[in-house]
């Protein structure tokens, strides 16, 4: 029973590390291309794009840490494993593909738009990255895989509402639009950095 307990509470800190302090687009910049253009897209529903991204992210994860320990013996693994973990992220878009169309098939057509958007960006990618290098266990890896995908969901609505509220602010011409969206960015990934307890170092 203890033994479960502790598998739960390291995923669990896991998950609430990726969603906080090391949040993929607050904290290592990872997919803010794509989170740019989704705060500009009102078609596409973030929600149902960060539990798509959460779903794709959870069926990589085990895949890619399988790939990196039968990788790891070989003294060329950097060179491959970016691609070895972009054919493990192929296969959890067809996984995950797979289960909308089974499970939801009224709703599969607008998901589809978007499951692609939600495979195969920096975000997924880096999370596996960092998983790989940091030499995570199994269970470390898809605690890391849930929290950054709720994490980059919860930045996109961080930013979404920025944006709202900077719409009507009196913000000069020449900042308008995507200028003062990164500077917003910024600031929130200063704040997160701060708040991790980094500190700067004169001298």
């Amino acid at each position: 029973m203890m033994e479960v307990v502790r598998a739960c509470g390291i995923f669990f800190l896991y998950a609430v590390a990726a969603i906080f302090a090391e949040n993929a687009v607050f904290s290592r910049a990872l997919g803010v291309s794509r989170l740019v253009k989704l705060v500009e897209d009102s078609t596409v529903d973030t929600l149902t794009f960060g539990g798509l991204m959460c779903l794709i992210q959870l069926v990589a994860a085990p895949l890619a840490y399988g790939a990196n320990q039968l990788i790891l013996p070989l003294s060329w693994r950097g060179a491959i494993r970016p691609f070895v973990f972009v054919l493990c992220s192929a296969v959890a878009f067809f996984v995950v593909l797979a289960l909308l169309l089974l499970l939801m098939k009224e709703k599969a057509r607008t998901m589809l738009s978007v499951l692609p958007m939600a495979t195969f960006n920096s975000a997924v990618m880096g999370m596996l990255l960092v998983t790989a290098t940091q030499n995570f266990t199994l269970l470390q890896t898809m605690g890391f895989a849930l929290g950054s995908g709720v994490g980059y969901t919860m930045a996109v609505m961080v930013v979404t509402e920025g944006q709202r509220k900077m719409q009507g602010a009196p913000v000069p011409a020449n900042f308008k639009g995507l200028p003062i969206r990164l500077i917003y960015i910024g600031i929130l990934a200063l704040a997160i950095y701060g708040f991790t307890g980094h500190r700067i170092s004169i001298g």
